[in-house]
């Protein structure tokens, strides 16, 4: 199977890029813009001087629980940068969100509190909120992290997206917010 239908299979579709935008960053902004495949996974990232952004994160479930998702990250870890990535909330009814998240903390990631995500899907028309989890090395601030969605929402989430959709995501401040004290819940917690 491709590797687009793998990740197309698995994640929904207010979530996906089209194939064409995942191609189209891969062959014009390959300078960051990175695919690990292989039989039993997909990992699409994006890498900039001080941080990586994981897109997607894919292991087939026969593949699950061999520590092949932890390998992967393992190697990202070791360019000693934040990791960032995106996760929907807990559904209950969906007992695969609450391994992921189980999962990303066992590896060591914690919820962006103060960072909130809410962008209209241009597949579904539909407001699809999202939560940040991010990995650092050095104790970087959520602040350093916020930065950092912003810039990967700006170069890799909106890229051409106007050429590629026949419309335009919204813009960066009407998506990502930031509030130093907010009292949201850290979603890991009681995982």
């Amino acid at each position: 199977m491709h590797w687009y239908e793998k990740l197309n299979q698995y994640f929904p579709i207010e979530e996906m890029k089209s194939k064409k935008h995942m191609e189209t960053l891969l062959q014009e902004r390959s300078d960051v813009y990175h695919k690990d495949e292989g039989p039993h996974h997909v990992l699409m990232y994006a890498e900039f001087d001080y941080f990586v952004f994981i897109d997607y994160l894919f292991v087939s479930k026969d593949a699950r629980g061999q520590g092949l998702g932890h390998e992967l990250l393992e190697k990202l870890k070791r360019k000693e940068k934040p990791i960032i990535l995106e996760v929907e909330p807990v559904d209950y009814e969906d007992s695969d969100s609450e391994k992921r998240l189980r999962f990303y903390k066992r590896e060591g990631f914690q919820h962006a509190q103060s960072i909130g995500y809410r962008r209209r899907s241009l597949a579904t028309e539909e407001i699809n909120e999202m939560e940040i989890l991010y990995w650092t090395p050095s104790g970087e601030s959520e602040e350093k992290i916020y930065e950092a969605m912003r810039k990967t929402y700006d170069q890799i989430h909106t890229y051409k997206d106007q050429e590629i959709y026949g419309s335009s995501y919204q813009p960066v401040e009407e998506v990502l917010t930031f509030q130093e004290d907010s009292d949201r819940e850290d979603m890991l917690k009681d995982l």
